[in-house]
């Protein structure tokens, strides 16, 4: 990784529930000596990219973001559009309905919307960056994805977030392939104790994956019933945000989705 992409990578790790992150503290999560995580920060900073945050060596995000932002939306509504399906999708389904893009070779929540059926519900953060190896988003976005981003990603180690998160690369592969072979993905607690959830990817232009979208359920209220709607439901969200987002359906995942469809009663 060039130093461009080393001075980047130190903003995947702002979070909503950590603005705010010391100089030692990244060095811990970058796997960076301090010196030269100091030295990018600083960097960022006179870029507007990250600031200084009182008189502390404690950094946050910086200015530029929300002008990027607005930009980005003034061009590509994706937002707009990603709030207005996964709405619907959360309303049919009674439950939590997200969007996930990716970032270079990270997987980050775009939007989410919860369903107001339910007290109890699977909760999502902003800019949440989730797991490709025990996530369905993840396996989604892997079983249609080129096999370079699969072997990057199993070639790095993964974390083991819940007794249930699945950390052998052969098995990971093999849950991959047979995602790719259904067309949805599905994972029960990989990601967050007793949350089930199912995921569809979404395509560019170019017919490339680039995200996927997902409904998430707690465990206890996924009844085959509400199970049978989900993966349905699922489906035709991705296949809509696909078609509004300007993207094209490979002919291989249209034929998956149409023979899904066929089969449901």
């Amino acid at each position: 990784m060039g130093t461009v992409g080393k001075a980047l990578s130190l903003m995947s790790y702002f979070s909503r529930a950590q603005a705010e992150i010391g100089l030692s503290e990244m060095a811990r999560l970058s796997s960076m000596n301090k010196a030269t995580v100091h030295r990018l920060l600083t960097e960022l900073a006179e870029q507007g990219f990250v600031e200084r945050v009182g008189t502390g060596r404690d950094y946050r995000l910086g200015p530029v973001f929300p002008r990027f932002a607005a930009l980005r939306e003034a061009a590509v509504p994706t937002r707009e559009v990603a709030q207005l399906v996964l709405g619907q999708l959360s309303e049919v389904t009674g439950e939590t309905a997200h969007m996930s893009v990716l970032q270079n070779d990270l997987l980050v929540t775009l939007a989410y919307v919860y369903s107001s059926q339910h007290g109890t519900r699977v909760t999502m953060e902003d800019a949440e960056q989730i797991n490709f190896h025990s996530t369905s988003s993840g396996l989604a976005v892997l079983a249609h994805s080129g096999s370079d981003l699969l072997d990057r990603i199993l070639a790095a180690p993964l974390e083991k977030r819940t007794r249930q998160s699945e950390t052998d690369p052969q098995i990971i592969r093999t849950q991959v392939q047979e995602t790719r072979q259904r067309g949805i993905a599905e994972n029960v607690s990989g990601f967050e104790e007793d949350v089930h959830s199912y995921a569809c990817p979404l395509f560019d232009a170019a017919q490339r994956c680039y995200g996927a979208v997902a409904v998430a359920a707690p465990v206890a209220r996924m009844t085959p019933e509400l199970r049978d709607t989900i993966r349905s439901e699922v489906t035709r969200s991705s296949l809509q945000m696909t078609r509004l987002l300007g993207g094209f359906v490979p002919d291989a995942f249209k034929q998956k989705t149409e023979a899904f469809f066929t089969t449901q009663p």
